[in-house]
């Protein structure tokens, strides 16, 4: 299991924010591995969220409940942060549910730590802006998506941008993802091979 180091940390942040690898060994220091089996609870609906995460391997679902049915509002796969941000910054519960779709490999920053780390210098601020920045223009991107573009323009961005995407998840989760019927899926699929 790879285990956190300020290069690989810097790897995955330079997309979002370039920092000097000094920024990022301070940061590193209080990861957590944590791993999760597939179809495992990260966090349930109704609780407070306790970490920001990287996934290093895997892929891991937000779900919210809808007409008593679980509906998927995000996918993430390998190199990206996930968490319930609303919760981890408010430390309230929210509706959101965050679920392991296969075994998921991650490094978990915890609320407290990354407290701890914002309080000992500006090093920890300028962390906690990196990780506002990455999970802020992820989140607006995927708004975009959804609001301007139909469900075939969706799903051809998704293909795009994961190719792996329908080895890797189910078809009901990417469907409930992309909002859209599975015979509508069949369809735009059947159309764009």
């Amino acid at each position: 299991m790879e285990q956190p180091t300020p290069q690989r940390v810097k790897e995955i942040f330079d997309p979002f924010y370039k920092a000097d690898i000094n920024l990022w060994t301070a940061f590193a220091k209080y990861l957590h591995v944590r791993t999760f089996k597939k179809n495992e609870l990260i966090k349930d609906y109704h609780k407070q969220e306790k970490y920001i995460n990287i996934l290093i391997r895997g892929s891991v679902a937000h779900f919210v409940l809808a007409d008593e049915k679980d509906v998927c509002i995000n996918l993430y796969y390998e190199e990206q942060l996930f968490s319930d941000y609303l919760s981890f910054l408010t430390q309230s519960p929210t509706v959101i549910k965050t679920q392991a779709l296969e075994e998921s490999h991650v490094w978990s920053i915890s609320y407290n730590d990354l407290h701890a780390l914002y309080n000992r210098s500006t090093t920890g601020l300028l962390i906690g802006k990196a990780i506002s920045d990455a999970m802020f223009i992820r989140k607006q991107s995927e708004q975009i998506n959804l609001l301007t573009r139909s469900p075939k323009e969706r799903y051809l961005k998704l293909i795009q941008d994961r190719p792996e995407v329908f080895q890797r998840t189910p078809l009901k989760i990417i469907c409930s993802y992309l909002g859209i019927a599975a015979e509508s899926l069949s369809r735009i699929r059947k159309k764009n091979i």
